[in-house]
């Protein structure tokens, strides 16, 4: 089968969205922080009876305490609000291209009643494509495309 046919045939389900952590509304920055250090997670979906309202990752965190903005607050105050998602159904090339155009490196995934089943990180996906050209991408040298600096030969 073509590899670029897959792309476009095969579900998100072959790439093996992982189990998101999701939180309250209610939950405080510092806890949600805690939480995600807790379960080595790079972020969280903010969700109300299964139903994605934002996401929080740490690009949020670092441009919080960056600002150096207190973390008592709410994490429903600076979530990321009605992120973009994946339909459970989606093919894997609708999940590259949401991902590549949006500059996302996690898309969460929801179900035909808008409730969280999945996330989709950046890192499935790139294992997915491995599968397909395990011998190509092994066998390339730590930098593909390095350049002498200075001149070979006599």
């Amino acid at each position: 089968m073509d590899f670029k046919l897959n792309l476009h045939t095969e579900s998100i389900e072959h790439v093996y969205p992982a189990v998101p952590v999701v939180i309250e509304p209610g939950t405080t920055i510092r806890q949600t922080l805690r939480m995600m250090r807790d379960k080595c997670v790079g972020s969280v979906l903010i969700c109300r009876d299964k139903h994605l309202l934002g996401i929080f990752t740490e690009r949020d965190a670092l441009k919080l305490l960056a600002a150096g903005d207190s973390l008592e607050g709410r994490v429903e105050e600076v979530m990321s609000r009605n992120p973009t998602t994946l339909r459970a159904d989606d093919v894997v090339g609708t999940a590259i291209r949401k991902m590549s155009f949006g500059g996302f490196r996690r898309v969460p995934v929801i179900d035909s009643a808008g409730r969280v089943v999945g996330l989709i990180r950046a890192s499935q996906i790139i294992h997915y494509l491995v599968e397909y050209f395990p011998k190509t991408v092994y066998t390339l040298p730590p930098q593909p495309h390095a350049m002498t600096h200075e001149r070979e030969g006599a």
